[in-house]
């Protein structure tokens, strides 16, 4: 990938932008070299502004976003959007003073009369690349842990969501100095010189594919990278789970903002003869959800034409590879609006079992024992997310421990994202890296380590000439004997 791609390949836009961004980069690295180490009121000042605003502007985000998608539920934007990002600032400012004064003071007996411990210390410019799925949250979440870790942040929203990008820039703009915090727009070429920015640390949410080249780029300074990305999150249905319950939870999770979520179930695994009575209730389930999504205006649209087509293209591969297929109702309303899909006799040489679905989609797979549900999942890359419904608790530990995903809910979905105290953050082909809570600030923070030598500790003890008593003492301690 070029760091700076050729120029007359950039829209006007795109160059005014990528100017902007190497003006803003250097002006908030020197303002932060001016005052590296803001104070706990500082941070919650800003924090502050952020939910006052976040507040007053609600509607507007509602609009804005709903523009972008051509339909999305006023509810689930200001559940996920609006609230979300609310609540994870409130945690910040609840618990940010114990997380500034995290530190371990201890030092090695040997060392015993000296003093040690870690410093949390802001890293500086941090920036942050949302996608177009959650605009808001999955920028400003970020940027909640940047600000709580003391650092200045720039914020790159993806182009498919133009009009939450200039509604996002205004928030902002009314909370912060553009050398505290600043917002792009732009399309690939703008990204990629977002990306090629020599900052202190980059999160990045997105896709594997898209994650890979941000790390390269950000490898040429080596830039330290967090990486939300997804995968393929499986749903578990116990043998001796209720069946109608699961299949309405995992339902919700396939149609909350119409499946284009990094960790909505992605498909799900059923007890050996049960995928028909499933499907059946998971038909059901979303049919009481959504009684039509013909003009629905609670039930989101796919975000453009070309990802709506990609989605039908994924359901004609699986009909002409002779899988099944169950409509959970109208099959396409207005706006690129598309009902949740039940495909059952699915097999690997399906094209849906091979990507990430982010959409509803829902292929649905039988095991014959716990075991071979484990082993399904275990033969993919590790996912973001993992459920499990109907388990005992024998069974959960077996799930928990012999399988890696990013997090897990159990007996629902995609709640442990919610939970502000937890890390949230992907393992493997899903991610690398953790924010929320202080995890967050940990991750957007330097922990430095300090040792502090008292005046009468004897190090010169352990100066050459080598071999005195205190050396031989010390060594025969924590070495012993050789063989």
């Amino acid at each position: 990938m070029n760091a700076v791609p050729t120029p007359i390949t950039l829209h006007a836009a795109d160059a005014a932008e990528i100017q902007r961004m190497h003006r803003l980069f250097d002006t908030q690295r020197i303002a932060f070299e001016a005052a590296p180490y803001p104070e706990l009121a500082a941070r919650k000042a800003k924090l502050r502004r952020l939910i006052d605003t976040l507040r007053r502007h609600q509607n507007e985000i509602v609009a804005a976003v709903n523009a972008d998608f051509g339909v999305r539920s006023g509810a689930e934007t200001k559940l996920v959007e609006v609230m979300g990002p609310i609540l994870e600032a409130r945690h910040a400012l609840s618990h940010m003073g114990k997380w500034m004064k995290l530190r371990r003071r201890s030092t090695e007996l040997l060392f015993l009369t000296n003093s040690a411990w870690v410093e949390y210390q802001p890293k500086g410019v941090v920036g942050i690349i949302g996608t177009w799925n959650f605009p808001l949250y999955l920028t400003i979440g970020p940027l909640i842990a940047a600000l709580a870790a003391g650092n200045r942040a720039m914020v790159k929203v993806s182009e498919f969501s133009p009009r939450t990008t200039a509604l996002l820039r205004t928030m902002l703009g009314e909370c912060f100095a553009e050398d505290e915090v600043a917002v792009f727009g732009g399309a690939v070429e703008a990204a990629q010189v977002f990306n090629a920015l020599p900052f202190n640390h980059l999160i990045f949410t997105g896709s594997p594919r898209v994650g890979r080249e941000v790390m390269r780029a950000a490898a040429h300074n080596l830039t330290p990278v967090t990486l939300e990305l997804g995968g393929k999150s499986p749903a578990i249905v116990g043998p001796d789970a209720d069946l109608r319950d699961a299949a309405l939870r995992i339902a919700h999770g396939k149609s909350f903002n119409a499946g284009q979520i990094c960790v909505a179930p992605d498909y799900a695994l059923v007890p050996r003869g049960k995928a028909a009575e499933f499907a059946a209730a998971v038909r059901d389930a979303f049919g009481k959800l959504y009684p039509t999504i013909r003009g629905n205006p609670e039930y989101t649209s796919i975000v453009t034409e070309r990802h709506a087509a990609r989605l039908r293209q994924l359901l004609d591969d699986a009909r002409a590879k002779g899988a099944t297929l169950l409509s959970c109702g109208d099959v396409e309303g207005a706006g690129r609006q598309m009902a949740l899909t039940v495909v059952t006799g699915v097999d690997d040489r399906m094209q849906l079992m091979q990507e990430e679905i982010f959409g509803p989609i829902l292929p649905v797979l039988e095991y014959d024992r716990l075991d071979d549900a484990i082993a399904l999942v275990r033969r993919g890359e590790r996912p973001l997310s993992l459920y499990a419904f109907g388990l005992s608790s024998a069974e959960q530990w077996r799930v928990l421990r012999q399988t890696h995903a990013g997090g897990v809910t159990l007996n629902d979905w995609g709640w442990h994202v919610f939970q502000h105290d937890l890390p949230f953050g992907g393992t493997g082909n899903s991610g690398m890296g953790t924010y929320h809570g202080p995890e967050g600030f940990r991750e957007l923070s330097h922990a430095k380590s300090v040792f502090k030598r008292r005046r009468w500790f004897p190090v010169g003890l352990f100066y050459p000439p080598y071999g005195n008593l205190v050396q031989r003492l010390s060594m025969r301690l924590y070495l012993g004997k050789s063989d």
